[in-house]
């Protein structure tokens, strides 16, 4: 994948020489003026195996529930709504629901009526992270280390589930406040970590967020060069928008190449064939899991 790269950023301080007015004119004072430090620096790992040959890219509507639907829920909603995909929970440790349904037997059912996966990892969170339902935190310290370890266990969830090599999945931080930037360089860390271990097993990487936090602070690592990234980002950004344009720090030539989803709508009911659910409304365009 190519980035958007931009010229590195003086770190030294300019010194101005300024000719002051009043008493003493004509002499010269020294101002120091920091240069603008950038709030995520570049870090590069190694990624010999880089990410799995592509998938048939899937464009169109995808919905995700916190639990997986009942099977005949998703033959119902199969022939009638408009979704042709879904997000499942399939690993880590901080999911918020159980998953009775989700067994390797449903995701063959599933793929069978026609259903592809956007397989998520719920597992440590941004050190900022103010929520409470989700108290465990990468340490900035370890940050790359524990974004391999995740990816380990997320590798083992989708083995369990049946979904083979070249899935991806995605790794779910949410919402977080930007007022710390080692915050946002532990959560690009931990990302980089993640890509780097999901590609070594044979896996694509995804990365799901909020536009102004989590993806705001990888398309600042894109932009001043990190790698590995992440091969598509959801972003989270709730305007009723079924688009993947993106917008803000989302800039066109950040993700082009059919890398993105688009959480658009949250937490809506809606009915098909006689089923109900509350889910998240996406729009998608790129490789999923099936």
């Amino acid at each position: 994948m190519r980035y958007l790269r931009s010229t590195a950023m003086a770190a030294a301080s300019l010194v101005l020489l300024l000719a002051v007015d009043g008493p003493g004119a004509g002499a010269a004072e020294t101002v120091t003026i920091a240069a603008a430090v950038p709030r995520v620096r570049a870090t590069v790992l190694p990624d010999r195996a880089g990410p799995p040959a592509g998938r048939d890219t899937y464009r169109g509507a995808a919905f995700d529930a916190c639990t997986a639907p009942p099977l005949e829920t998703l033959r119902a909603w199969r022939g009638a709504s408009p979704y042709g995909a879904l997000g499942i929970y399939t690993s880590g440790s901080q999911r918020a629901c159980a998953q009775p349904q989700l067994t390797a037997g449903w995701v063959r059912r599933a793929r069978a009526t026609g259903w592809r996966f956007l397989p998520v990892h719920v597992g440590l969170q941004a050190p900022c992270s103010e929520l409470g339902s989700k108290p465990l935190r990468i340490d900035p310290a370890r940050a790359v280390q524990q974004g391999r370890q995740e990816a380990a266990e997320a590798v083992r969830g989708l083995r369990a589930l049946g979904l083979g090599g070249g899935s991806p999945v995605f790794l779910d931080i949410e919402a977080y406040p930007l007022r710390d930037p080692a915050c946002g360089q532990a959560v690009v860390d931990f990302a980089l970590g993640w890509t780097q271990g999901l590609h070594g097993a044979g896996f694509r990487s995804g990365f799901y967020s909020s536009l102004d936090s989590g993806i705001a602070d990888l398309a600042a690592a894109a932009r001043a060069g990190s790698s590995p990234l992440p091969d598509t980002l959801w972003y989270a950004r709730w305007n009723d928008r079924a688009d993947t344009v993106g917008e803000g720090p989302l800039t066109p030539d950040l993700w082009a190449n059919h890398q993105r989803v688009h959480q658009h709508h949250g937490n809506v009911e809606e009915t098909y064939g006689g089923a109900t659910l509350v889910i998240d409304r996406n729009e998608v365009d790129t490789p999923l899991a099936s």
